[in-house]
């Protein structure tokens, strides 16, 4: 195939000229230029991976966003099992302290780069639980940093693309050059509280206590049972009246 050469073409026809370069009108609708950088973003943005993560009620509303109705493949979003093999970590549920080093240790083994969304109230500010529980992470952003926020709770599945979407904004926005500028540097599981320990209540050996090897002599006084020493005692004096 034999392409026109630039002194066969007038200026006029000749669309998109790039310095020296002059592309043929037969191609100027079938090729088109760009950097190494927004080819990148492109492949990123149209081909999130998050993971299977959730601990509440939210993910509820992130299942149903995969489901058929909203149909979240079609935005090339695919959840992962493992995260080794996802790029987004959607933090679905409340986040409690007994379940923020795994939550941190997720979002470290996830490869670079990586994002996080904050999926409803509890998991931006505690919700319901910041007021009287002692175990709920008041924020994620304690933890991992987080890159859209979602509220509402739980928040509804078209919260959840509209979430998507300005993600993929996001990742258009970013260069190569500037990825290492924005991360984290410090991480901290919560306020200082002013709680007391109290020593632990069930420690296993309540079967071992006296009232559990005697009943009480007032329970016995009510009932009429004359007092026995101990529970062992009297199965073995049953023993010993059967052996007879």
């Amino acid at each position: 195939m034999n392409f026109p050469t630039t002194s066969d073409l007038d200026s006029n026809q000749v669309s998109n000229p790039v310095n020296d370069l002059q592309i043929p009108p037969q191609l100027s609708e079938n090729i088109f230029l760009a950097n190494l950088n927004d080819v990148y973003n492109w492949a990123r943005l149209s081909s999130l991976y998050p993971l299977m993560f959730g601990t509440a009620c939210c993910f509820i509303e992130f299942a149903a966003t995969l489901g058929s109705r909203f149909d979240l493949d079609r935005l090339g979003v695919f959840p992962r099992m493992s995260p080794r093999q996802a790029d987004l970590i959607i933090t679905a549920g409340t986040i409690t302290m007994k379940m923020a080093p795994a939550l941190v240790r997720l979002y470290e083994q996830m490869p670079e780069p990586k994002y996080v969304m904050a999926m409803g109230a509890c998991t931006i500010s505690g919700g319901m639980f910041s007021v009287d529980s002692p175990t709920a992470v008041r924020g994620i952003d304690k933890l991992i940093p987080v890159d859209v926020y979602i509220p509402g709770c739980p928040p509804r599945p078209e919260a959840i693309l509209d979430a998507i979407v300005k993600l993929r904004k996001k990742i258009a926005d970013e260069h190569l050059q500037e990825r290492g500028n924005n991360q984290q540097t410090h991480r901290y599981y919560s306020v200082s509280h002013q709680m007391k320990a109290v020593p632990a209540i069930h420690t296993g050996q309540y079967l071992d206590t006296p009232t559990r090897q005697a009943p009480p002599a007032e329970l016995t006084a009510s009932f009429g049972i004359p007092m026995i020493a101990t529970a062992t005692e009297s199965v073995k004096q049953m023993l010993d009246d059967r052996a007879l």
